[in-house]
């Protein structure tokens, strides 16, 4: 008889009675136990967080910055009300804190008292960081707290985000106010340059009109000097003729009543003095002469110059826009100048008041002159004139006091309008130096105020001025710089068509391991009648196998239209689980037929094997070396490989790699289950009284 008859007849059996029936049933259902309802189990956990109870604590005061009001707290609050992540309640600090104790909620959230008031710290001189306090309590459960770990993170993140924004748009509007005060800078910078040019070329007139003041100082103060020296020798000489007519006045009055002898015997002294003073008349009218002259031009000098530094003082210091930094020293040389003409201008004065008895001197002077001149003719004939001598030596004298008082008064003024001018002279001198100097320093500063515009306005071009659109536009970017571009590729809709590679197989291979609990690994009737060692085999797979495509039919039904599995390659899925079907049988019997009733026990263990080195959760890397090593060397790792890309779509190469390993798989485990069929065809003890039945 055939292997596939000897299959049909084995799974005839399953009819004859409703216990059979039953079992076949159960036998087709109960991968749906392990597949089907494990993934509906968590099919999408994370679409159901709101249903999770979380406390929520505000304690947060709010505070204000730049007057301005923050909430932090409350803005954190009224956006996670309005999410979906977890059933936020709102409870008070010792409310949340017993309830994450005692499990009426999974973990508590809570924004302290000062909350805002650190937030709004980063404007100030103290910056704070804020700190959202979570409590978790991974007695109650292990994953949400991981879940929340997560979740919390995004919620930091944002309300970081938040506040780099409103720190940054501070900064940068302090950016445009930087701008906008460098460019009033740099333009007050531009005027000031403007300014201190002029400055430089009113310094530059200032000094050629201070050499042209200190040429016409010089020229007053060596006229005055001149003057003064012309006044001392018309002193001296005024002084020498009043004294001359007072000894001749008392020694004519003294000897008038000896006048006869006298006269006489004193001719030719007479006649000489009369000569002395009619020389000395003479050359004292020279010197009025001069100074009459001399004395108007003297202070009409003086004045003009004085008033050349009245007009250089009124154009620098009080007409200018910005004041000569010279002013203090052009208003003591404008003193000094003012102070000299005054000087000038007495002398003038005096010479001018006493022009009348200038004028009356030079007269007498010139009565003097001619009556000295005839006197001198006729002295020797003194004694006949001597009545009219006598009164004429006694007015002589009397007009020469008062020339020498007039000409001491006059000797007087110049000396000190002499001393006037020297000192006007000097510092003239000295106040040319310094404009001169002054102007060299403005010069200078003609440059530095001109580099330090054109700084300004290249620190104004290169300080960035944002408008309203830039700002929010660049403190989008620097609050939150680096953006997670995720590209998904072959994305599984939600956490149960992840998990389906990995539970699928496992319902599989426990459907095989319950059908050889109620189908003989090897066919007895053909171990009796002798059949060939493949004939056993074959016959003892192919019920499994046709109940495990049943198995598939029924497990792939329910996942894909009553719980939702969609598939990248529905075809190609239901047919590589046929497959997978056929080698987790073939493996299943080899153990069974080869262990006996071990045998089972080694199926369960080479499962476990299996389901913790397949990688069907975390990736394998993570595990210990132990299952590292066992990953590729059993059927399930390839399995789950393939899985994943028929279910979510990819390359189909580890598909085709799983086929060919799982047909190997299952014609050696077919082989080795022929072997197995041809030792149990020799009868034993040990199979007449086995040690262990299951």
């Amino acid at each position: 008889m055939r292997s596939p008859k000897l299959a049909a007849l084995e799974l005839r059996r399953f009819g004859r009675g409703k216990l059979p029936r039953a079992a076949l049933v159960a036998l087709l259902v109960l991968p749906l136990l392990y597949g089907a309802l494990y993934l509906w189990s968590f099919w999408d956990p994370y679409d159901r967080l709101d249903r999770i109870p979380v406390a929520l604590v505000n304690d947060d005061k709010g505070a204000t910055a730049d007057g301005k009001r923050i909430t932090a707290g409350d803005d954190i609050t009224e956006g996670l009300r309005d999410s979906d992540t977890f059933d936020w309640r709102e409870v008070s600090a010792e409310e949340a804190r017993r309830g994450v104790e005692d499990g009426t909620y999974y973990l508590s959230l809570t924004m302290p008292r000062d909350f805002s008031s650190r937030i709004a710290s980063s404007s100030g001189d103290s910056p704070e960081t804020g700190a959202l306090q979570v409590r978790t309590n991974d007695a109650n459960n292990y994953i949400v707290g991981q879940i929340s770990r997560t979740v919390f993170a995004e919620v930091r993140q944002a309300a970081s985000t938040k506040t780099s924004r409103s720190f940054l748009d501070k900064i940068f509007v302090s950016f445009s106010d930087i701008h906008g005060e460098t460019v009033k800078a740099a333009e007050g910078a531009d005027k000031l340059k403007g300014g201190i040019g002029k400055a430089e070329k009113g310094s530059k007139k200032l000094a050629d009109e201070l050499g042209t003041a200190k040429k016409g100082s010089a020229k007053l103060a060596k006229g005055l000097k001149d003057l003064h020296k012309g006044a001392g020798s018309l002193k001296d000489g005024s002084k020498k003729v009043a004294d001359g007519t007072q000894t001749l006045a008392d020694k004519v009055n003294a000897v008038d009543a000896e006048v006869g002898p006298f006269l006489k015997d004193n001719e030719k002294t007479i006649g000489d003095t009369a000569r002395f003073v009619a020389d000395a008349s003479g050359k004292l009218r020279d010197d009025l002469d001069a100074l009459e002259k001399r004395a108007p031009a003297a202070a009409k000098g003086a004045r003009e110059a004085s008033g050349t530094m009245d007009e250089v003082y009124e154009e620098r210091c009080e007409d200018a826009a910005l004041p000569d930094p010279a002013c203090a020293d052009l208003k003591k040389a404008k003193d000094a100048v003012a102070a000299a003409a005054t000087a000038a201008e007495d002398a003038s004065a005096l010479v001018t008041d006493h022009r009348d008895d200038l004028k009356k001197l030079d007269t007498h002077l010139g009565t003097l002159e001619k009556q000295a001149d005839a006197l001198a003719g006729r002295a020797p004939h003194l004694s006949e004139d001597l009545d009219d001598a006598v009164t004429r030596i006694n007015q002589l004298n009397d007009g020469a006091g008062k020339v020498a008082a007039g000409l001491k008064k006059l000797h007087s003024g110049i000396g000190t309008a002499k001393t006037g001018a020297t000192d006007l002279d000097e510092g003239v001198g000295d106040l040319r130096t310094g404009a001169a100097d002054l102007n060299g320093g403005i010069y200078k500063l003609v440059d530095g105020s001109g580099e330090l515009a054109g700084g300004l306005h290249d620190g104004a071009e290169q300080i960035p001025d944002y408008d309203k659109h830039d700002r929010d536009r660049r403190t989008e970017v620097m609050a939150d710089p680096v953006q997670l571009v995720t590209r998904d590729l072959h994305k599984a809709p939600n956490y149960g068509t992840g998990f389906a590679p990995y539970f699928i197989p496992l319902s599989l291979w426990v459907g095989a391991m319950v059908a050889y609990m109620v189908i003989a690994p090897m066919n007895r009737r053909a171990l009796t009648a002798g059949a060939s060692a493949w004939r056993i085999a074959l016959a003892g797979w192919l019920p499994v196998v046709a109940i495990g495509v049943l198995q598939t039919v029924a497990l792939m039904s329910v996942l894909h239209w009553a719980i939702g599995l969609q598939m990248a390659r529905a075809a190609g899925t239901v047919g590589f689980l046929f497959l997978v079907t056929a080698c987790f049988a073939a493996i299943v019997q080899w153990l069974n037929a080869r262990f006996g009733a071990a045998g089972r026990i080694l199926v369960l263990a080479l499962l476990m094997l299996q389901l913790t080195s397949a990688g069907g959760t975390y990736p394998v890397q993570t595990s210990p070396g132990f299952f590292n090593a066992l990953h590729p060397f059993l059927p399930m790792t390839y399995v789950v490989e393939a899985l994943r890309r028929l279910i979510t779509g990819g390359g189909l190469g580890p598909v085709w790699q799983a086929s060919a390993v799982l047909t190997a798989f299952t014609l050696g485990a077919l082989a080795l289950t022929a072997l197995s069929a041809r030792r149990r065809q020799v009868w034993t003890l040990d199979r007449l009284h086995p040690e262990l039945t299951l």
